[in-house]
């Protein structure tokens, strides 16, 4: 390969003029009728614009809720068939405020919360060990490890180790027996390693064990039909799948180290992990910690929901005190061993910080999580807020990256 193609820019023809390729949710409330006003909307949303404009991204759908009110809701560019060097304008689906997209690792927090209502019924105590329930799980040092520390990515399984087929992505329990077989890289407890889908199996694991029923009907039962929810569950109905938004390998291609940091996270390569979440497979299986699909809407409900203490309209979700134990920071800023960065972790959700935190400065209250590579998704109570930025293009590196602060920087200082 030349060194041209290793520093090749992947990005998309973007119009001059983006309105043509916007829409607007009907639920979108007119900037009069709000409080946050015209010229804060009008600034998040040019913020936006800017990021789109980067190319890196086919689609970007945003949601924004200020003090319970939807602000903004509209998506830019195509669900479909336009991506780098790929497809027209002409012939390609647009996108829409509606159209599912995956959460990737987002999705952790919703299981993250199923785990905190089992808590919450009395079904497990998080200080339990794993083995409790799930008595194979515990050889190999692994008998202390408790849900606690999945929750936490304190486990000490970050990842599967070895030379893993990538097809067993789809064999749920086949990678549960494969985990708890295996070894821990280091003493559950002892080191905090990012876990980007090992935990997410086991807890996914604990719920069926404990219930009886799959972690898809739980999240049925407890969210999806109290809130209204459409999609929001793991995978996609074959009916929806005309709709879904599809995911490009865009940006700087990744090279060493960038390539090994990616391989140490995803356990392969940004184009395997991308071709793996575009299989029509990938819709149909259950992976906890990576395969919910929703509107940006749905997923600003959830966390709205979550930033009213467990609350939906008249219907109590969560209990207070669940939602207050579930965002509660775990252990001060650590240096994760996966991520190469310090993070602020509470069971189950990445906590912002200030001055400078994943969700903008000044940030430390809100609660949320990323989602490969460019999914934000959180709740700030400082500042009454409930958040989704959801996008299609999987990059770390690329042009993007200083909108995207500024998209950041502009929801941080115009939501007062």
């Amino acid at each position: 390969m030349s060194s041209m193609q290793l520093i090749s820019l992947n990005r998309i023809d973007v119009p001059t003029h983006l309105a043509s390729i916007q829409r607007i949710a009907a639920n979108e409330l007119p900037a009069h009728e709000t409080e946050l006003g015209q010229a804060a909307r009008d600034s998040i949303w040019s913020a936006v614009e800017e990021l789109y404009r980067s190319g890196i991204f086919p689609a970007i759908t945003f949601c924004l809720r200020h003090r319970g009110q939807i602000v903004l809701n509209r998506s830019l560019g195509y669900a479909r068939g336009y991506g780098p060097h790929e497809g027209s304008a002409s012939s390609a689906v647009l996108a829409s405020p509606e159209s599912p997209i995956c959460l990737f690792s987002a999705s952790k927090v919703v299981t993250a919360m199923l785990v905190h209502w089992l808590n919450q019924e009395h079904l497990i105590d998080l200080t339990d060990p794993i083995s409790r329930y799930i008595p194979e799980y515990g050889v190999h040092g692994k008998q202390n490890a408790t849900i606690y520390h999945l929750l936490t990515h304190r486990g000490g399984i970050p990842r599967l180790e070895g030379d893993v087929d990538p097809e067993l992505l789809f064999d749920e329990a086949a990678v549960v027996a494969m985990l708890c077989a295996a070894k821990p890289v280091s003493r559950s407890g002892r080191r905090v390693a990012y876990h980007a889908i090992t935990a997410g199996y086991i807890l996914g694991e604990l719920i069926r064990r404990v219930t009886g029923a799959s972690p898809r009907d739980i999240l049925d039962q407890v969210i999806c039909k109290p809130m209204n929810m459409r999609n929001f569950n793991y995978g996609l109905r074959q009916e929806d799948r005309d709709h879904v938004i599809d995911n490009h390998a865009t940006g700087i291609k990744p090279v060493f180290p960038v390539d090994s940091y990616l391989h140490n996270i995803l356990g392969g390569s940004l184009e395997l992990a991308v071709n793996l979440c575009n299989d029509p497979r990938f819709m149909d299986v259950i992976v906890p910690a990576g395969n919910i699909y929703a509107s940006a809407e749905e997923t600003s409900r959830f966390f709205e929901m979550l930033r009213q203490e467990g609350r939906y309209g008249d219907q109590q979700i969560f209990k207070p005190e669940t939602v207050r134990r579930a965002i509660l920071e775990a252990q001060r800023p650590e240096l994760d061993a996966s991520l190469l960065m310090p993070m602020r972790y509470s069971m189950g959700f990445m906590l912002g910080s200030k001055p400078i935190g994943l969700y903008g400065p000044n940030t430390s209250r809100a609660f949320g999580h990323l989602g490969f590579t460019n999914i934000f998704c959180w709740a700030d109570p400082a500042r009454d807020t409930s958040v989704a930025i959801m996008t299609s293009g999987k990059a770390l590196l690329g042009p993007h990256l200083l909108p995207l602060g500024r998209l950041l920087f502009t929801l941080s200082s115009r939501c007062h």
